[in-house]
């Protein structure tokens, strides 16, 4: 895969999401609204508040990925090595300067987000800031700006924000079912109604795997990408690969993080998780870090 058929793929993929997003919110909730004894217009408002959710995604799923995260803007006063970091690499990718923002947190990482590169922004724990010395937190920005350039940025969001509406709906149903129940339909229509609270408590209870094969679809292979491309820009792989084993051996997980927004991270915001396990790593938003730094290193 070259950067520019990722760039092509990625558009595509943003909007084939998106629809596949309202579908499948639609049914979820059309299953749930039949299980707790609702008529068939529940699903028609389903079918709404999931095309605006989607149409707010692509506009505001930056603004909301920082909102969670508790991220702040800066500007070059605050700090000035940040920004001629960002700034130099951005002029030798091409790119406009991204916003910059801050997260008030010891546990090194960073993300980008944002829906293209006019309307980008790289955001940074301040533990990566003490972690890092300045050619390895080049390689981090460089791995970000990639995420921008290839337009990354925007599907990842996205995704974020779909993942965690579908999260949500699950719990509602979760909690109305066992602490508001249900209302019983007409005798005649008691059996359709089981056997849709059975089919929606399965959803309800698949609905975080399902979460987390959705991020899985924005593919691994994006982190490869951007490492790769990272590397090409700084004209170093060192730089990024030191970076990695530092942030990897930290123990400190992002306190703001959430399972709709890990796999924007560069690296796995939840630590002690072991990935080294089939199970779990078939499961994980980022590819094992030991296999990025051989592969930087190897370039």
């Amino acid at each position: 895969m070259n950067i520019y058929s990722a760039i092509s793929g990625n558009k595509n993929k943003t909007w084939a999401i998106m629809l596949l997003f309202v579908l499948v919110i639609t049914t979820i909730v059309f299953v749930f609204s039949r299980a707790l004894g609702y008529g068939w217009g529940f699903a028609g408002i389903a079918l709404i508040l999931a095309g605006i959710t989607s149409i707010g995604s692509y506009y505001y799923s930056d603004k909301l990925v920082l909102a969670t995260s508790h991220a702040v803007p800066i500007e070059k006063k605050d700090n000035p090595e940040l920004y001629r970091i960002v700034e130099n690499l951005c002029i030798g990718d091409g790119l406009p300067t991204p916003k910059i923002y801050i997260i008030n947190d010891p546990s090194p990482n960073a993300f980008a987000t944002g829906r293209d590169p006019n309307h980008a922004v790289v955001c940074v724990t301040s533990g990566i800031l003490q972690v890092l010395n300045k050619t390895e937190l080049e390689g981090v920005i460089a791995h970000e700006l990639s995420h921008v350039k290839n337009y990354d940025i925007r599907l990842m969001g996205i995704v974020a924000i779909l993942v965690g509406f579908i999260v949500i709906i699950s719990n509602l149903f979760t909690n109305q079912l066992w602490f508001g129940g249900f209302r019983n339909e007409r005798e005649d229509r008691g059996n359709i109604q089981v056997v849709f609270l059975l089919i929606g408590i399965i959803l309800a209870i698949l609905s975080p795997i399902a979460a987390t094969l959705i991020q899985l679809a924005v593919s691994r292979k994006r982190e490869f990408l951007a490492d790769a491309s990272g590397a090409l820009l700084t004209r170093y792989p060192e730089g990024l690969a030191s970076a990695l084993e530092k942030l990897s051996k930290n123990p400190y997980s992002v306190r703001t993080a959430t399972n709709a927004t890990a796999h924007l991270f560069i690296v796995n915001p939840f630590k002690g998780k072991n990935t080294k396990q089939l199970f779990a790593s078939l499961f994980d938003t980022h590819p094992p870090i030991e296999e990025r730094i051989k592969i930087l290193r190897s370039m």
